[in-house]
């Protein structure tokens, strides 16, 4: 199999490329995104991976981050702060940055420091405000998932309502088996009695975040090997 060094720099185990039925021959060269995943795979030889199930990151991974969703997505959340929680327009941005820094997300920080935030009104403000025309079909990233035979399942931060959009805009809602995401991670949210203390966000990169993902995907975490590239850094500039 002849591989490009920029093609091949997003592939899973790029040394085993060779033993490993992964992709056919002369996949399509990936330029217009990152791909972050996780890979369950059955060892059966010392050198030979078999690889079962592929976790993939949706925002900013299988649509390209040039389209701006990560700056519309931090002028909604600055939104939500003035509109709902009643923040100074002037103080929201560096309300939303420390939050990020110190809580992991806004509404992980919100809720944490006491306001009764609702996880659907948030994501209500935060995604449903987004420029959704500017997701276009992807017919490349289509055809290079269909190619792949193994299990596709999507692990995102992402509200369910949000990613099923973004998938079914790409045209690739029936490449991926399931979809792990907000809800999933965090369904005391959910639960009319809940307070905000009592139920911590849980998201990605947490501990948490992965063993939930690990357990709903049904893959053996002795035989699961993280391979998120580009993901933290990306992660650290959202700063939602």
């Amino acid at each position: 199999m002849k591989m490009s060094h920029q093609s091949n720099r997003f592939l899973p185990f790029p040394s085993l490329i060779n033993t490993v039925p992964f992709f056919p021959s002369d996949p399509p060269l990936l330029t217009n995104f990152n791909l972050s995943i996780m890979v369950s795979y059955s060892p059966f030889d010392s050198l030979v991976f078999v690889i079962w199930t592929l976790i993939a990151d949706l925002d900013d991974t299988l649509y390209s981050s040039s389209i701006g969703f990560g700056d519309a997505t931090k002028r909604n959340i600055d939104d939500f702060l003035v509109e709902k929680c009643g923040f100074e327009p002037r103080k929201a941005s560096a309300l939303r940055v420390q939050l990020f820094k110190t809580y992991g997300s806004t509404l992980a920080g919100l809720r944490a420091l006491g306001y009764d935030v609702d996880a659907d009104e948030y994501h209500s403000i935060v995604h449903g405000r987004l420029p959704y025309h500017l997701i276009n079909p992807d017919h490349q990233l289509r055809d290079l998932l269909l190619t792949i035979t193994q299990r596709k399942i999507i692990f995102t931060n992402s509200d369910r309502a949000h990613a099923i959009k973004a998938l079914n805009l790409l045209g690739i809602a029936d490449c991926f088996e399931q979809i792990i995401c907000f809800e999933t991670m965090n369904p005391n949210l959910f639960n009319s009695k809940s307070k905000s203390e009592d139920f911590p966000v849980v998201l990605k990169p947490s501990l948490e975040a992965f063993n939930i993902a690990i357990d709903v995907a049904q893959v053996d975490p002795t035989t699961t090997q993280p391979k998120l590239l580009d993901f933290i850094p990306l992660w650290l500039e959202k700063q939602w």
